[in-house]
């Protein structure tokens, strides 16, 4: 019998070893731009065309190669970080698996132009599909060049399954920001289609936190550093009011390296409760520096997930690191000992009602003719039920009085919560909420309840998604519209899908560079503020694109009935709920919501008497 176990080719194998590497362009941006880092650059530029499909390139000032090491760097296994086994566990650079280039080469055009300080001449290197087409001395400036060019020319299929430019641009972006927060020291550009996306010069790394992601986040920074025998941790976390509900603004990172834990990240989190909201997440960019022998880094080509030999303890510092430094820049549930507790809920005004009254007027706060009658003090007479009085016990001096004060509040406003009156009450009737939550109507054969945000969410959804097939959403202009800044990554998403937004009612125009100018929302949607409104699609939108897979259009419906559907608590009047009900049952799928879960549940006569014994 013949044998058939043969070594593969290596322009197959690295063909192979490149379907690991090199998945989307941000992929061989990572590694390219490690590559600079790791060659001691001060500067580095990159350069994309097409979402890095038709060019990404990427030149350092570092130290640059010899015409043998700039032909060796494209084979597998070839690198100059490690040269034993005892290296792996003292790894301090980006790369060591001598893996990048010759997986970039094997599915691209690459050329490399490289030149160091002592020679005069540099070395130009082509290759395409990991076949060498020239390679001779060229003029070049000292450092390196590496220009990537039709990635995946020669693997269609590959080709075929990257997505859109603006997502494809999203991931390069979100890659470049990785590389340029672990190394605020040098100095980063980057130009999209000949335009300039970022210009970041070497600084300290709260500077490069603004130039990133805006100037908002200046005031938002708070620093945050532990030094403990085992682990240090640096770095800046986010106020809790600027938390968000998606993730992608977190970083971590071990030895300058990224890397992503969802360990690590329930230690900020858990040191943030009781601050933010359990779906929401805050803002950091914590340095951890720790002896690498006690971390293993070769665990994924990717090179972003590590393990720790005492992962509890690292755990234990981040947390109290976070938590100190909340605690020193006084972001900590107040308590105010000069309130009675007993009366806080009952007779605290509304905010934005909360009116100074002096001394001698603030006892006639309570005293209005509404809760005047002969020979009881007004405490005594809240508890008495509220009983209408009669003009005829209206004192005459009390009209001779030049002026009564009444300001609102608590008391003058809301009815005892004891004490109802059938001719004021709003549920009455076959339709009434509960709690504020839940709808309960009456039918023929027992009782519906809804649950009203579930079901709302349903109608939209269904609504919005239905505008979007059909392409025809009616608009209401803003009287002032207002612009809203975004991160370059936000920016490309938002771009990307503007007519699905046209489709929606929006009406969103680009106005400079990552702003866009809101002119017109949905005509449908009760919006008091179009930017929070916007705002708070686009967070909705990541966080189903996070955690969901579905189409883009699919997304934005259920992102916009989530954002507009009226919420637990809000009150409705009889017709509201009686219009919500009609609309839930006239719907494709009244019984569930987007998210799958009920709309509503049937309690019928059966059910009802076997509660009795009947």
């Amino acid at each position: 019998m013949s044998d058939i176990i043969q070594l593969l080719p290596d322009a197959i194998a690295n063909q192979i070893a490149a379907g690991e590497v090199v998945q989307r362009p941000s992929s061989a941006l990572k590694e390219l731009l490690e590559n600079s880092v790791d060659a001691g650059a001060t500067h580095v530029q990159v350069i994309i065309k097409d979402a890095g499909k038709q060019l990404l390139q990427v030149i350092d000032n570092g130290k640059g190669m010899s015409a043998t090491d700039a032909r060796m760097s494209f084979e597998r296994h070839a690198t100059s970080k490690i040269r034993t086994s005892q290296d792996l566990f003292a790894i301090k650079t980006f790369g060591f698996r001598g893996e990048a280039l010759a997986s970039i080469a094997a599915v691209a055009q690459v050329e490399l132009k490289t030149r160091q300080v002592e020679s005069e001449l540099g070395t130009l290197i082509q290759i395409e599909g990991s076949e060498v087409k020239k390679q001779e001395p060229v003029a070049t400036p000292v450092g390196t060049s590496v220009a990537m060019k039709n990635l995946f020319f020669n693997v269609p299929a590959r080709r075929n399954f990257l997505k859109s430019n603006p997502v494809e641009m999203r991931h390069l972006v979100e890659e470049f920001q990785r590389v340029a927060l672990s190394y605020p020291e040098v100095a980063f550009t980057m130009y999209q289609q000949d335009l300039e996306t970022y210009n970041l010069p070497s600084g300290k790394l709260s500077q490069r936190i603004v130039g990133l992601f805006g100037k908002s986040y200046q005031g938002q920074l708070i620093p945050c550093e532990e030094l403990t025998p085992h682990v240090n941790v640096k770095g800046y976390i986010g106020k809790p009011e600027n938390a968000k509900k998606t993730r992608g603004e977190q970083f971590f990172f071990v030895n300058n390296r990224y890397i992503r834990s969802s360990y690590l990240h329930h230690a900020v989190s858990s040191a943030f409760e009781g601050l933010i909201q359990s779906e929401q997440h805050p803002f950091y960019v914590l340095f951890l520096e720790i002896d690498p022998a006690h971390i293993d880094i070769n665990v994924h080509p990717t090179k972003t997930e590590i393990k720790f030999d005492d992962e509890r303890t690292v755990y234990a510092v981040i947390r109290s690191a976070v938590k100190q430094a909340l605690g020193a820049h006084h972001i900590t549930p107040a308590i105010d000992f000069s309130v009675d507790v007993n009366f806080q809920d009952t007779w605290t005004n509304n905010p934005d009602t909360k009116i100074e009254v002096d001394r001698e007027y603030s006892y006639k706060t309570f005293n209005t003719p509404e809760f005047k009658k002969a020979s009881v003090s007004g405490w005594e007479r809240l508890f008495e039920g509220n009983i209408p009085q009669r003009p005829q016990e209206i004192s005459r001096e009390n009209e001779d009085e030049t002026e009564v004060l009444t300001f609102p509040s608590r008391a003058s406003m809301d009815e005892p919560r004891f004490m109802i009156r059938p001719e004021e009450n709003e549920n009455t009737g076959t339709t009434f909420q509960v709690e504020l939550s839940y709808i309960v109507a009456q039918m023929s054969t027992g009782l519906l309840i809804l649950d009203q945000q579930a079901a709302h969410e349903r109608i939209l959804y269904e609504q919005y998604f239905r505008q979007l097939q059909a392409a025809k959403g009616v608009s209401q202009q803003c009287l002032f519209p207002p612009t809203l800044q975004l991160n370059p990554s936000d920016y490309s998403l938002v771009m990307d899908m503007l007519a699905e937004l046209h489709s929606l009612g929006f009406v969103v125009e680009p106005f400079g560079k990552d702003t866009i100018l809101i002119q017109g929302v949905p005509a449908d949607v009760q919006v008091k503020n179009e930017k929070e409104l916007f705002e708070g699609l686009l967070e909705q939108f990541k966080n189903f694109k996070s955690e969901l897979s579905l189409d883009k259009r699919e997304n934005l419906a259920r992102s916009l009935a989530r954002k507009s559907a009226i919420k637990k608590g809000q009150k409705l009047n009889s017709q509201e709920m009686e219009t919500l009900v009609g609309q839930l049952f006239a719907s494709q799928n009244p019984n569930y919501s987007p998210a799958g879960n009920k709309t509503f549940v049937k309690l019928d006569l059966n059910s009802i008497h076997s509660f009795f014994g009947k």
